[in-house]
């Protein structure tokens, strides 16, 4: 199976891990990620107003590209999935935002959001799925308590991402059972973890994984998995370390019996 695959810049930098794990893991699963060859950053922060161009530019050429593949785009940050599928949406249903952003770029092709944007999960679910993914499974993670962060950005607003339920979401949890391991569920899972704030005020951040991981832990959870490196950074600098934080990507490298190793995880 072949995809386009976005990386986007914090794969490239400080979530190395992150990218690392997923292809390897991929590769393993017969899932070819050929990542575009000229991508820009996505803009990080899908942008509100309604007659913003420019700053969707770049995520409009990464869309056209997969579309120009003939394949679907696979992402795993979570900020990244969430300005593709949503600037993706944009190009579908908003006629003005379509027609300035193909005059800006004049491809061969207008582009009208003909790609289809999956997230890593996504493609393990509904391309793979959780039942085969546990066939190839070689090292079970028998006895893990592990508890899900969802954060805000996959699964809001719904409409839009279509990515899970927001409010009982179990994409995360399926993929914890697939891998051996048992899901903890828990009511602060898909509650933000102070995500930009944090720029501004470190204390409301520090506040939020607080009530994150306490909550976590009350229900059991002994390690909490993400697919966001903003969550994870707050995730992992706002607390003492007692509670292990690992991308959703490592857990399903270790699960898949792949070799040791890898890039350092400087998040």
């Amino acid at each position: 199976m072949n995809y386009s695959y976005y990386p986007g810049c914090t794969l490239k930098t400080k979530a190395q891990d992150l990218d690392f794990y997923g292809r390897e893991s991929a590769a393993a699963l017969g899932i070819t990620l050929e990542e575009l060859p000229e991508w820009q950053c996505c803009g990080a922060v899908y942008p509100i107003a309604r007659d913003e161009i420019a700053t969707k530019l770049s995520a409009i050429r990464a869309l056209m590209a997969a579309r120009d593949n003939g394949t679907p785009l696979v992402t795993l940050c979570s900020a990244c999935h969430h300005v593709l599928t949503r600037v993706n949406g944009d190009m579908q249903r908003n006629a003005d935002i379509r027609m300035k952003a193909n005059n800006y770029l004049k491809p061969a092709v207008p582009y009208a959001g003909e790609t289809r944007v999956i997230h890593y999960l996504q493609l393990l679910r509904d391309e793979i799925g959780f039942d085969n993914l546990k066939q190839a499974v070689k090292k079970p993670l028998k006895g893990r308590k592990i508890g899900a962060y969802y954060g805000c950005l996959l699964l809001r607003p719904s409409k839009e991402m279509q990515f899970d339920d927001p409010e009982n979401p179990h994409i995360i949890e399926d993929f914890i059972k697939a891998l051996g391991a048992e899901p903890v569920v828990y009511a602060m899972r898909n509650e933000c973890c102070g995500g930009y704030v944090t720029l501004k005020s470190e204390a409301q951040a520090k506040e939020n994984v607080d009530l994150i991981i306490k909550n976590a832990r009350a229900h059991g959870a002994e390690e909490l998995i993400t697919a966001c490196p903003l969550c994870m950074y707050n995730l992992r600098a706002h607390q003492d370390g007692s509670m292990p934080v690992r991308y959703i990507t490592e857990l399903l490298y270790e699960a898949l019996g792949l070799r040791e190793g890898g890039a350092a995880d400087e998040t």
